[in-house]
């Protein structure tokens, strides 16, 4: 199913200042949220893609990929961020900085609380505290012919993975963590003070837990209680077909692990062309330049020209000027947004030999004085010098 546009999704311009974006995302999350639709799939499901249309538009980066290149400049071809395929956990630990940073529970006074995780208790204190990975970035070098058609890569990849020993808990033998005995799960801390003008109340970050809620008591021995050891991965990615040099695409979730169980980062496939030996790139079009004789562009001929897969051939007619552009469509590369193919354009140059035999230069010579071969006006070809003339008026 093709996705709406983002813009379109938080019901913003494509102008839209972060601000606007920000609060536009903001008004349909409170508006789809769950806790005020209880059991409406197709308010979930809003709520899900308003989150996957912010997470995009609130990256200056991302923002700008989106723009230029659509859904395939921020998704690879392993679907990149997909609010569709995340749970309300995720969505509320990465976003919660649109409430204020403690998630939709502080806003609401504790309504928007029943889903765990970063949502806090019922209590009403903000949300805990959910790790999330870095993002991990790589290249990846693509030949002409893998552009032209799409590609599907295996990455091994270095990064940071979760302890098997402890289920990514942290804990020995992957316990269970108990309860924080200061904030009593909650990841947040009261405090009430006497000021001039009464007493105030005031909630901060758990120093006990970091507000985490929970607390590790017997530390595994593997990850030191982090929940996180160097490993490998091998990561498969479907790169699309038209790609270009830069460009970058996100894999959801394949970058490092989080701390205790947290949310992993993502993966930035950032996108590098390999020079091919014939064909030069210039967007979706490519450009061949052939060398061709003399008698050949006097008298026409038939090459083999290369394209992206295979070899095509092509007639040169007789009588053909050196420089002439041969055009052949639908040969060039495919557009990224799959808007048709480029063209490939063949370039004719003349091929000049630096040494003639005496023979080669007497058959010369008597061509050189053949009218057929004069420059000029009473060579015929008027309307050459009309041309001539026009270019440099």
């Amino acid at each position: 199913m093709e996705k709406r546009d983002y813009y379109e999704v938080l019901g913003v311009s494509k102008s839209a200042s972060a601000d606007e974006i920000k609060k536009a995302y903001r008004k349909m999350a409170l508006k789809y949220h769950p806790d005020r639709n209880p059991g409406n799939k197709e308010a979930e499901e809003k709520f899900k893609e308003a989150a996957e249309a912010y997470q995009v538009l609130s990256n200056p980066e991302k923002r700008q990929r989106y723009d230029q290149f659509g859904e395939a400049g921020v998704n690879g071809g392993s679907g990149g961020f997909s609010g569709q395929n995340m749970s309300m956990d995720d969505i509320f630990s990465m976003f919660g900085d649109v409430f204020g940073g403690g998630g939709f529970g502080s806003s609401f006074g504790g309504g928007f609380s029943n889903f765990g995780g970063f949502g806090g208790s019922s209590s009403g204190h903000q949300g805990k505290r959910v790790h999330r990975g870095s993002d991990l970035r790589v290249k990846v070098t693509l030949s002409l012919k893998d552009i032209a058609n799409g590609v599907e890569k295996k990455l091994k990849l270095k990064k940071y993975v979760s302890c098997k020993a402890c289920n990514g808990s942290g804990a020995k033998g992957g316990a269970r963590n108990s309860q924080c005995p200061t904030c009593h799960g909650s990841g947040r801390v009261m405090r009430v003070t006497n000021t001039l003008l009464g007493r105030m109340q005031t909630s901060s970050v758990c120093p006990t837990c970091g507000g985490e809620g929970t607390v590790i008591k017997n530390k595994c021995p593997i990850c030191h209680g982090e929940g996180v050891v160097r490993g490998e991965e091998i990561v498969t990615i479907k790169i699309p077909a038209g790609v270009a040099e830069g460009m970058q695409l996100n894999v959801a979730g394949k970058g490092n692990a989080g701390r205790h169980g947290g949310i992993n980062g993502d993966l930035l496939v950032v996108i590098k062309e390999q020079d091919d030996p014939q064909l030069i790139r210039d967007g979706n079009n490519l450009i061949y330049n052939i060398f061709v004789n003399l008698p050949d562009l006097i008298l026409g001929t038939t090459v083999e020209i290369p394209t992206v897969d295979s070899k095509v051939k092509v007639k040169i007619e007789a009588g053909t000027n050196p420089e002439k552009i041969l055009r052949l469509r639908g040969k060039g590369l495919p557009d990224v947004n799959g808007y048709g193919k480029g063209d490939l354009l063949v370039r004719v140059h003349a091929w000049i030999p630096k040494k003639v035999s005496s023979d080669e230069k007497k058959l010369l010579e008597k061509l050189q004085k053949s009218s057929n071969f004069k420059v000029g006006p009473e060579s015929g070809d008027r309307n050459f010098f009309r041309k001539m003339k026009n270019m440099f008026e």
